[in-house]
């Protein structure tokens, strides 16, 4: 037994008092006369045997009384370790402010009895002891010791974040920073243990006191919008664009008639109803038609409580109808595609000849057409695969007199089948891939009514498989007249036929050449995400914006900020910096012109609703960490006052003090002599 308070013992010189009192009174008595003295002696021994054995007893409970409530301001203690309490404290406390710690136990959301405990312990440490307070956003304030009024402020501050990290990050950055002081080191982890985020290593070093602090919740369920995705690369105006939704339960219970909305530019629309079993996910279509030009904020929603979080996911989309197309001739331009051009709305062609390229300006366009060029330049080649590789689109229509080697250099740029002889027979192509994009949905159904090119003369070309080459349209013998190459964020498209009328007459078929030509200049070979992770993606890719000054992007929405911003050729890498919180929709604006949207929705990370409890914390961390049991229902102050300074008894012995006070009172009261 140790004692906080050591120089009261002192005062247990005192007890010399009572005894000497006890010793040097002496009690009067009375004279009784009795007619008969026969028995007189008797009774005088047997009166003083019983006085001396009540006054010991006296003295006795005197004694222990006044020693109990000495050695209650001394504060006695029984400790089972070694505290060096010449050091300083050092407590570094990680609070779980995740969107899991919403749930309710007894009506009180966990995070209000996180912070309730934290500042328990707090309260348990004296004002010379440094704090360090980490949660989820793992800030830079977070990285610094605090006395105890800061972080008893700090606390108060903590709100629900939608940000997610690893317990192991979390106790990684607690022990960065206990490594540099030298002191008396407490770890505290105060979290839910959702098993997604429960990394912490089994072993860790043992000088670091870890003490982990489980918040049951009541068990819940939880519906879900796991994911949502475009089922095509790019969404087009005034077609079907299947929009596809996973839904998840990640309860026990069997879900009935769960409904599903979507909310398209503000109007809210039923999907239906699903029946989902417990523990697993379903998937489903939503066709979307889109009649408006421009950006298409599309919000699915599901009715589920208590955990909103997840219920809604968002998703922004770009209809691009106004086309550019770019066509690189030897001379004029081809006659039919001029006319077919004009006739469209919606398409702008521009024909540019080979001596007056302006490479600057291949980036402005949708699609680039090589129009029966006989020889591609080194030059022209090198720029072709830069646009291809940084996002461009490039369909290439070979002349029927072309420099081969030229064009197989170009070609081996890319990786792709190189050329080979030409033929002059005539030739039918044969058949539509109608699964890749180019042609899906384009038909209702693909029959003997739908005419197709037929080619005066074609080139054949290299069989690589390796390559990576996909035949969009491929003749009766199955040699390709038309294939994609996906090449960095582009691609390349080459046609085994010139598109002269004189080889081809693929320009006089518009229902083939018009959905190529816009699809092409629609499609992607890396295709942009439709929606953002807040604190998972930070970096977002948008075209360059030239305005002959130094150009400032800034967000807006939800949160307004000026993003990080890094050029890239002809590319802007945007950097949000951890900025957003919300989900919701950020446009990315150049002196308030919106040039990019971007949707922002909530980690998914705690929607399984999966805890670690006591016991399984005990089986998987107890040999490395203290964890505490019942802490709720006790005084947490003490408690931890109780671990660091041992366990304390001056209740006991104030207790026992007013025991034998009481046992005087009941001996002089109660025992007549």
């Amino acid at each position: 037994m140790q004692f906080i308070f050591p120089n009261f013992l002192w005062a247990l010189l005192l007890l010399a008092i009572p005894i000497i009192i006890h010793l040097f009174y002496f009690r009067r008595f009375k004279k009784v006369y009795f007619t008969n003295v026969k028995f007189l002696k008797e009774v005088k021994d047997e009166t003083s045997n019983r006085s001396k054995l009540r006054n010991f007893l006296v003295l006795l409970s005197r004694l222990l009384a006044f020693a109990a409530l000495i050695l209650a301001f001394a504060q006695p203690y029984l400790s089972d370790k070694e505290i060096n309490q010449k050091k300083d404290n050092y407590i570094s406390l990680f609070v779980d402010n995740s969107y899991s710690m919403r749930s309710l136990s007894e009506d009180v959301p966990l995070i209000d009895k996180a912070k309730s405990t934290a500042r328990s312990i707090i309260e348990a440490f004296s004002e010379t002891d440094q704090f360090q307070i980490v949660t989820h956003n793992l800030s830079g304030k977070q990285q610094r010791w605090l006395n105890k009024d800061d972080a008893l402020v700090m606390v108060d501050e903590i709100e629900i974040t939608p940000e997610v990290n690893k317990l192991s990050s979390a106790l990684n950055r607690q022990i960065n920073l206990m490594n540099t002081v030298d002191g008396n080191n407490s770890i505290y982890i105060l979290s839910d243990f959702q098993k997604v985020i429960s990394d912490l290593p089994a072993n860790v070093d043992t000088s670091f006191n870890i003490q982990l602090m489980p918040f049951q919740s009541i068990q819940e369920n939880n519906i879900s919008i796991d994911s949502v995705w475009l089922d095509s690369p790019v969404a087009i105006k005034n077609q079907s664009n299947p929009l596809v939704v996973r839904i998840a339960n990640y309860g026990n219970e069997d879900k009935k008639d769960v409904r599903l909305f979507v909310k398209e530019n503000g109007q809210t629309k039923p999907v239906g109803t699903f029946d989902i079993d417990a523990n697993s996910s379903v998937t489903d279509t939503v066709d979307m038609v889109f009649t408006q030009d421009g950006w298409q904020n599309v919000e699915v929603q599901v009715e589920d409580y208590p955990i909103l979080f997840d219920d809604s996911y968002m998703i922004s989309l770009n209809i691009n109808n106004n086309v550019k197309i770019l066509s690189l001739n030897e001379g004029g331009g081809n006659k039919y595609l001029t006319a077919l051009m004009d006739g469209l709305p919606n398409f702008q062609l521009t024909n540019q000849s080979l001596s007056n390229i302006q490479y600057n300006k291949f980036n402005e366009n949708d699609l680039l057409i090589l129009n029966d060029l006989n020889s591609i330049s080194s030059g022209l080649a090198t720029e072709l695969e830069n646009y291809i590789l940084a996002g461009g689109k490039v369909l290439v229509f070979p002349g029927r007199t072309i420099n081969k080697d030229a064009y197989n250099l170009f070609f081996n740029k890319l990786a792709s089948n190189s050329i080979s002889e030409f033929s002059s027979d005539e030739r039918e192509v044969f058949k539509i891939n109608s699964r890749e994009f180019i042609f899906s949905n384009v038909y209702e159904r693909i029959d003997r009514n739908l005419k197709l090119p037929v080619t005066n003369g074609n080139y054949t070309f290299s069989n690589y498989t390796s390559r990576g080459g996909e035949t969009l349209l491929n003749y009766r013998d199955g040699s390709p007249f038309l294939q994609k190459y996906v090449k960095g964020k582009g691609i390349l498209y080459v046609s085994a036929a010139p598109l002269s009328e004189e080889s081809s007459d693929l320009v006089k078929i518009a229902e083939v050449f018009v959905p190529m030509i816009y699809k092409m200049s629609l499609s992607t070979g890396e295709t942009k995400p439709i929606a953002y992770t807040i604190g998972n993606d930070n970096l977002a890719e948008t075209n360059n914006i030239s305005l002959g000054v130094e150009t400032i992007y800034k967000i807006t929405g939800e949160q307004e900020f000026i993003p990080g911003q890094t050029k890239v050729g002809n590319k802007t890498i945007i950097d949000f910096n951890d900025m957003i919180s919300k989900a919701g929709y950020y446009d990315l604006t150049v002196n308030d012109t919106i040039v990019d949207r971007y949707a922002f929705n909530y980690d998914r990370t705690e929607s399984i609703l999966d805890f670690m409890g006591v016991q399984e914390l005990k089986t998987k961390f107890g040999d490395s960490y203290e964890i505490y049991e019942d802490f709720l229902k006790a005084d947490v102050s003490q408690l931890i006052k109780d671990r660091d300074k041992g366990k304390s008894l001056w209740r006991l012995f104030l207790i026992l003090a007013l025991v034998f006070l009481a046992i005087e009172t009941l001996l002089l009261r109660f025992w007549n002599v």
